[in-house]
């Protein structure tokens, strides 16, 4: 899969439990971060457009799959690949190693949201083919084919 965007965080002694191991509840703060990030690199930082522009990005699914676990001082890698993009929704795949250890992977799907009414809204132009241009090659071999048509 083609990742678009890469960060690294620190696990930090307040992002885990009493035994020094990741606590997910504050995984999921991290990857808001790492969202965050990935929108500020791609030209729309969170703070322009819900200020500005009034509109947002909020989560509407979330899937995550915890393989092995992470410990306080670990160094975890984000990695970022967009898999599709629809008129107002983005899914984006994350996958989290601590080296070349997997450690943990997010699906994600966002949506273009209009902050003053909390209502959808379609990409904006430039958004939109950003995110397109960023999308992974291989989504498309992800895509389900139709059965071929046989004759009766």
């Amino acid at each position: 899969m083609t990742v678009c965007f890469t960060t690294d965080r620190m696990l930090h002694f307040g992002d885990c439990d009493i035994s020094g191991t990741a606590y997910y509840p504050a995984y999921l703060n991290i990857l808001n971060g790492v969202v965050e990030e990935f929108w500020a690199h791609i030209g729309w930082p969170w703070h322009e457009i819900i200020w500005k522009e009034r509109w947002g990005t909020p989560t509407v699914h979330l899937s995550c799959d915890f393989s092995k676990p992470s410990f306080f001082g670990d160094k975890l890698t984000f990695r970022l690949t967009v898999l599709k993009v629809g008129k107002s929704s983005v899914r984006l795949k994350h996958t989290i190693h601590c080296g070349e250890e997997h450690r943990w992977s997010v699906e994600q799907v966002l949506a273009a949201s209009w902050l003053d009414s909390h209502t959808s809204m379609p990409w904006p132009e430039e958004v939109k083919a950003k995110l397109e241009s960023l999308m992974t090659p291989d989504a498309a071999e992800r895509r389900p084919v139709a059965p071929p048509q046989t004759q009766g």
